[in-house]
């Protein structure tokens, strides 16, 4: 099987991150073993761009246990676990992920993977999808359908969308209750403080933390950061997001005053430049910045480089930049994705429910093929119920149901007072 990763020798010990990750996701392994006995993707090719690590690992071999032919490649140059790549590789997943690609390399593998001619597609950010737009129309022009993971891609695919120029239909994963309200922000908001302090080993208690939107990947964020005794600023555009903030307890600003006061600074927003230069000459002397939104464009970069005049790592994953003033900037991780780039991405029972959506949306696709039109979609709230009934079952909790006299005052108007 045709396959890269960077050293072939580590799939044991991907081996053994792979069943630690099965014993931590029952919703995913219950669809494994269905799909073993039932093959519903037998014949099918499929493509994915994820982060490879091992609850990825996890759903690439429920797919090919379910009979589909699956290449996958890594949707950041940092993320993947080399161990991981090799036991999938080993397993027969046709591969193309290491940690530390070029820019370069990395599209080649998005390129290797996309241009195999697969049914449907899974992606992560959307690369893939862009990639098959804008480089081969003819194969995503016979395309069944494909997936997206994650807000910063489903906003990319809706503007296709709305120019009328998605060529295939697209389940947006990312938009499902049991994704975004778990994956994003119990997720996020554990994974993204375990890579600061994997990077830093600082102590949050008493420190102003700055968190740049207030989605849901910001909120995780925020409530984590303030269970571990930070002051925690919010800064936002959205009017209502930023009242929302207020009412929970976090002190709202613009990143301008933010700038100012903070001691770490977490990006969360999905937009370009949201600490941009003005920003970090404002930035007191050992501030960390850190980015949580997918593409490592949140924090500039490129201004952070033009402004210092002398940059080291002094820690894995700890670039520090110094200014002309002395004062010292410190970006973690390239200002790529934090929780993957310095920790694990996040633990395998929130991805439990996300790749249970994705297995499933494959399967979704597979059965309404031709009957989906080219718009982007959400799976139907009966499987969002379903994976959550399931991951309840699995955590041995059991919830009431409705009496048949209760469904009917639910679905009628002429009962009231």
């Amino acid at each position: 099987m045709p396959f890269r990763v960077a050293d072939e020798s580590l799939a044991p010990e991907g081996e053994k991150q792979i069943e630690w990750a099965q014993q931590h996701m029952p919703v995913l392994m219950g669809l494994y073993k269905a799909f073993e006995k039932e093959k519903p993707f037998k014949g099918i090719r499929i493509s994915a761009v994820l982060h490879v690590t091992k609850e990825t690992g996890v759903l690439a071999l429920t797919l090919k246990a379910g009979g589909a032919e699956v290449w996958l490649a890594g949707s950041n140059p940092l993320s993947t676990q080399d161990d991981i790549a090799a036991y999938l590789a080993k397993e027969g997943i046709n591969v193309f992920a290491w940690r530390g690609e070029s820019g370069e390399e990395y599209y080649e593998c998005i390129k290797e993977v996309a241009s195999v001619g697969p049914d449907i597609i899974l992606d992560d950010g959307a690369d893939l999808h862009a990639f098959l737009h804008s480089k081969r129309p003819d194969i995503a022009e016979r395309l069944w359908g494909g997936t997206e993971e994650t807000t910063t891609g489903v906003i990319r695919l809706k503007a296709l969308d709305r120019e009328g120029r998605l060529k295939y239909p697209v389940i947006a994963v990312n938009d499902s209750l049991t994704k975004y309200l778990f994956d994003n922000r119990y997720g996020t908001g554990q994974s993204t403080i375990d890579g600061i302090l994997r990077a830093t080993n600082i102590l949050l208690a008493g420190k102003q933390f700055v968190v740049a939107g207030y989605g849901w990947v910001g909120r995780g964020i925020a409530l984590r950061a303030r269970g571990m005794g930070a002051h925690v600023i919010v800064t936002e555009v959205n009017p209502i997001r930023a009242l929302e903030a207020v009412m929970d307890g976090f002190r709202v600003m613009k990143m301008e005053e933010a700038a100012e006061v903070g001691d770490v600074f977490v990006t969360a927003t999905g937009d370009i430049n949201v600490i941009g230069e003005e920003h970090l000459k404002r930035m007191k002397d050992g501030a960390i910045l850190a980015n949580a939104g997918h593409f490592n464009v949140e924090v500039n970069v490129k201004a952070l480089e033009r402004i210092s005049t002398y940059k080291r790592e002094i820690r894995r994953n700890v670039m520090e930049y110094r200014l002309s003033d002395g004062r010292r900037l410190y970006l973690i991780g390239e200002g790529r994705l934090v929780n993957l780039v310095a920790a694990e991405g996040h633990p395998s029972e929130v991805m439990d429910m996300s790749f249970s959506n994705q297995a499933l949306a494959v399967k979704y696709i597979k059965e309404n093929r031709g009957k989906l039109e080219h718009h982007v979609y959400t799976l139907p709230r009966e499987i969002d119920e379903e994976i959550a009934l399931r991951k309840l079952e699995s955590m041995n909790i059991k919830i009431d149901k409705l009496t048949e006299e209760q469904s009917k005052y639910l679905r009628s108007w002429e009962l009231g007072t």
